[in-house]
């Protein structure tokens, strides 16, 4: 506990960046060069917020930032690491099954940005999900999602199911470009670019640090992490080369600012 609270007031939320998978990275690389400038009082919600990194990495740039999740030692964990960052008065966890955000009335078109990456695989009814993603926004809000690709190659046997044996796993194996499309014109949101991360270099590195993890002492990170800057760099033209599917397929997506047709067609 004392070594993980010296690293973490040191490195901030990049320490928990660079301690996960290679692919908690490249969202995080995909994020950040998507997230809107904030004037500093724009709100946030990070859906399925994990380790809280990326919850931890907005309120740095100076949203108001709140992490929803059904996972409560987590929301512990990320609300000491917010403190720990600097940002505990800005960023809050909050212990929530993603299937009731309807309950929460109080951020109906309250909020500016919802992000929303590696869980909408997660969840049975995504068609509802994304309905009450785009209810919590403001017109012209954003939306920033990220999901497994249907067709990309199985990382490891677990990726290519089966699915939906215990909460908190996938219940289904990812989605395509036009599947999301589908999802986002029923819930009234608008698509502006759909992308991809995670290439074939990504994905090895990702293979070698899962298989090295049963090693002790974490000797499986302290193995890979010399090789994660050199997969960055090789990473884009390596997929590109090899026509190798990416692992996550990307959305950028807005709340339509005129409603009245999508009000019509939910009575």
């Amino acid at each position: 506990m004392l070594v993980g609270t010296i690293v973490t007031r040191a490195l901030g939320y990049r320490e928990l960046l660079i301690h996960g998978e290679p692919l908690v990275y490249d969202r995080w690389r995909w994020l950040s060069a998507r997230l809107p400038k904030t004037r500093g009082d724009e709100r946030l919600i990070d859906i399925g917020f994990g380790t809280g990194a990326l919850s931890i990495a907005a309120a740095k740039r100076g949203y108001r930032v709140t992490g929803i999740s059904w996972d409560e030692p987590a929301q512990t964990k990320a609300t000491r690491r917010a403190a720990l960052c600097g940002v505990g008065a800005t960023c809050f966890f909050e212990n929530l099954d993603v299937t009731g955000l309807d309950r929460k009335r109080e951020i109906r078109e309250a909020v500016d940005v919802v992000v929303c990456l590696e869980c909408v695989e997660h969840i049975h009814d995504d068609a509802k999900l994304l309905r009450d993603i785009a209810d919590m926004l403001v017109p012209g809000g954003r939306l920033l999602l990220t999901t497994p690709y249907l067709h990309s190659s199985a990382i490891t046997a677990s990726d290519d199911g089966p699915f939906d044996r215990c909460p908190g796993d996938h219940v289904r194996r990812g989605y395509t470009r036009a599947m999301l499309a589908e999802l986002m014109d029923q819930a009234g949101l608008v698509i502006d670019e759909v992308s991809y991360c995670s290439g074939l270099m990504s994905q090895k590195l990702t293979w070698l640090h899962r298989r090295l993890g049963i090693l002790p002492l974490h000797l499986g990170w302290f193995v890979t992490l010399p090789l994660r800057p050199l997969a960055i760099l090789i990473d884009r033209p390596v997929t590109a080369m090899m026509r190798w599917p990416h692992s996550s397929i990307c959305v950028e997506a807005y709340k339509r600012r005129w409603l009245e047709n999508v009000s019509e067609g939910r009575q």
